[in-house]
């Protein structure tokens, strides 16, 4: 009878701990102490054998192995609800992934429609990709409108 309260007790916490939001520092706290304690118990079980069947009957179970599959059960259940709560969140993820692709792809297709119902803005891109770009040459003057100033000496001018 009592293992039947324990059993219950266990599962109504699993099911309240993996319920909540996982995102908190405190969660992942009482995760670990979880862990530690089930490393505690599995090494004491191995060391010694005889404890496990003393707190079996101690709790009303039979034998200690029987105990242990209890244990493994709830073991089991915790992990099939961990891992279908992070199945269901990654999925949410993808979703959401998904959807930012294909809006980014929309707009992406939008504009290059636009750029084809716009064939002089296309073929000015194309133009300005395909050729150089031409420097214009400035005529080159000093103050006051002066071409011979701005100019550099010409060989000739060198020489003298």
């Amino acid at each position: 009878m009592l293992i039947q309260i324990i059993l219950l007790v266990a599962i109504a916490i699993i099911t309240v701990l993996l319920t909540r939001s996982t995102a908190g520092a405190r969660h992942q706290a009482v995760r670990r102490l979880m862990l530690v304690g089930f490393v505690l118990l599995a090494v004491l079980s191995v060391l010694f054998p005889s404890w496990l069947t003393w707190l079996a009957r101690l709790l009303g179970v039979g034998r200690g192995a029987d105990l242990l599959l209890y244990a493994l059960v709830i073991a089991f259940l915790s992990s099939l609800a961990t891992t279908y709560r992070t199945t269901a969140l990654l999925n949410r993820r993808i979703t959401v992934l998904a959807r930012k692709i294909a809006l980014a792809e929309a707009a992406i297709a939008a504009q290059e429609a636009i750029n084809e119902a716009q064939p002089e803005g296309r073929d000015a891109v194309r133009r300005a990709d395909a050729e150089p770009t031409a420097r214009r040459e400035l005529p080159a003057t000093g103050p006051g409108g002066d071409p011979t100033i701005a100019s550099p000496p010409s060989r000739e001018r060198q020489k003298r």
